[in-house]
């Protein structure tokens, strides 16, 4: 059975099962699944298992994702690895990693392996590579989506929990709803895209596909930041989830204005998530949807081709016939445009921008089909190019918009047919969607991906501090209840929640009167998880706080069992002379109980 990043990760870190045993599994699984399509390479086993084991010696409260194996579309750099695109011709060895990659390989994942794509990231279909077409683990006569098609198959056959595309058009979404998984694309420049080759330069990011949201947030917090090496970086400060927002106000289509293709069981599956949205306590309001498809012809009738176009043109000279025929009949199409062209169509698409913006005054973000029908591997290769520019109905304007987008399973239709829908919203609100997609997505009780595994229980939200506040750990005797809690209380503390740090610590008791409690950190996975409350404090009470802070006790950073840093109190090894080891107890609280018995 398939296991959440989130659960792969937790029982690494309680021992239950090493990196490299789970690295094996995925291996395995992978020689089980038997499908040469999804993967274009593969890392060397050996390789994947010693950097696997090394992470045992980390600190895993650190690694948010520790030992959790990755796959990477293969127009994203990962070091060792040869970069394709899926075109054998243009293939080269990178020297480094590209920098999500890197991200993700310093948060402890473990990149297995390239996954095949419709070459150069140019389709919706999953059809158009040289290295074949992945099966559709869901119902095997679909095609599996595409571009990102051998990533999305691996998160839903669970060859791996987590893997990495990339989404101009779509690309990270359609494949979402074809395998009955989680596709998240982010606002574009969160994630920098130095080192994936590019589609569309000005509109590329890279997306991530996951089983549930939760682990998909997980991966973009990792990765998010701006970097000096991306010109199309932003700095985008990623919110954390928050609880299902009241009031939620959600756009839908006017009346008439959604197009299924004739595709009544699509149509059905959407009506009935407008009405599971309702049941959620969710407002719905109309939506002038015709801006956005005129935006979404932008896209291919416009100037963005030769975006494409610039990134294959001298193989385009040299050697067309190592292009795949319906890519290169796409991407030749930009050599034909003009300057003049280009700036008419930008002209548009700021004015469009514009009417775009003020759709959203009224409402928190829009829900549209992910895609209007499906097809099979059949009726695609018959019919290629306008059955992919349908797919695309529901995905082509988001980036020229600057959405950032959530695509989440939705239903399972009669026939077998996964069906899905997408959040969207203004660029930076990333953890809304998440926050509202998570619940929605739970709420469907649909199993996960491919493989008939139950969805795990919404894990709780920590409570964050406000802007204006600061939080801090507390161990001792300003814990709920104790002696000291109401110093907190007196300074207008807020308790944000109660949760355990990384097993990198030992508590003891202080040889005073009153006894005091005092943390060391030790030797990573070497200590236990010693109970503590977070707790929130405006700055200037935060100030009066630490200074009221007596000796031999300070105020550093402590690690969460969840791999968070948060201020709190610590004691230096010269302090803990003569005193007595707690740790067993996993808390000053337990301890405090057996001394007074």
């Amino acid at each position: 059975m398939t296991e959440t990043v989130a659960a792969i990760v937790a029982a690494h870190r309680a021992g239950h099962i090493s990196p490299a045993e789970t690295l094996a599994r995925s291996y395995q699984r992978i020689r089980d699944y038997n499908d040469s399509a999804v993967f274009i390479s593969l890392r060397d086993e050996k390789d994947a298992l010693a950097e696997a084991e090394s992470l045992s010696a980390k600190d895993a409260g650190q690694l948010p994702l520790l030992g959790v194996p990755v796959a990477v579309k293969d127009n994203i750099d990962a070091l060792g690895l040869p970069t394709t695109a899926a075109c054998p011709a243009f293939s080269y060895l990178p020297s480094h990693d590209a920098t999500s990659v890197a991200k993700l390989r310093a948060a402890g994942a473990i990149i297995i392996g390239k996954t095949n794509l419709d070459q150069f990231a140019t389709g919706l279909v999953g059809v158009r590579s040289p290295y074949g077409i992945p099966n559709n683990p869901v119902r095997a006569d679909l095609i599996p989506g595409g571009s990102s098609s051998g990533s999305a198959v691996a998160v839903s056959a669970g060859l791996v929990p987590l893997a990495l595309g990339t989404d101009t058009a779509g690309s990270g979404r359609v494949p979402a709803m074809l395998n009955n998984i989680v596709g998240l694309k982010p606002s574009l420049g969160l994630i920098s895209t130095a080192g994936v080759v590019p589609a569309c330069r000005t509109l590329d990011c890279v997306s991530v596909f996951a089983l549930t949201t939760d682990d998909a947030m997980i991966a973009l917090k990792a990765m998010a930041g701006a970097d000096g090496a991306d010109p199309f970086s932003r700095h985008r400060p990623l919110a954390d989830m928050t609880a299902f927002p009241a009031p939620l106000r959600l756009g839908i289509p006017r009346n008439g204005q959604l197009i299924f293709f004739g595709d009544r069981a699509a149509e059905k599956a959407y009506g009935e998530a407008l009405a599971r949205w309702s049941g959620l306590g969710a407002t719905l309001v109309e939506f002038d949807l015709e801006p956005f498809y005129e935006t979404a012809r932008l896209l291919y009738e416009g100037p963005w081709v030769a975006e494409r176009y610039l990134v294959v043109r001298n193989l385009l000279a040299s050697s067309p016939d190592s292009i795949h025929p319906v890519t290169r009949e796409i991407t030749a199409a930009g050599a034909r445009l003009t300057a003049a062209d280009t700036f008419a169509a930008l002209y548009r698409l700021q004015a469009l921008r514009r009417i775009a913006e003020r759709g959203f005054d009224n409402i928190d973000a829009l829900v549209l089909p992910t895609a209007p029908t499906v097809y099979s591997t059949a009726q695609v290769l018959a019919n290629p190019v306008e059955l992919n520019s349908r797919l695309g109905t529901y995905t082509n304007f988001v980036n020229l918009l600057d959405l950032c987008a959530l695509a989440l399973p939705a239903a399972m239709r009669i026939d077998g047919i996964p069906f899905g829908i997408t959040l969207l919203a203004p660029a930076g609100n990333d953890a809304l969607l998440a926050s509202i997609g998570r619940v929605f997505h739970a709420d469907t009780k649909l199993e996960l991906g491919a493989n008939g595994l139950a969805q795990p229980p919404l894990a709780a939200l920590p409570v964050s501090a406000n802007a204006d506040e600061l939080p801090i750990a507390v161990v001792g005797a300003h814990l709920s209840g104790m002696v000291l809690n109401v110093e907190l209380k007196a300074l207008g503390g807020r308790l944000l929640e109660e949760t355990v740090t990384a097993p990198d610590y030992k508590l003891y008791a202080l040889p005073t009167t009153p006894p005091k409690p005092g943390m060391l950190r030790v030797e990573a996975g070497k200590g236990s998880p010693i109970e503590l409350e977070v707790w929130a404090l405006s700055a200037s009470a935060f100030g009066k706080f630490v200074a009221a802070i007596p000796p031999p006790l300070s105020i550093g950073t402590i690690r969460l069992a969840d791999g968070r840093g948060v201020k709190g109190f610590i004691a230096e090894p010269v302090a803990l002379h003569g005193a007595h080891d707690i740790s067993a107890f996993g808390g000053w609280r337990a301890y405090m109980a057996q001394a007074a018995e």
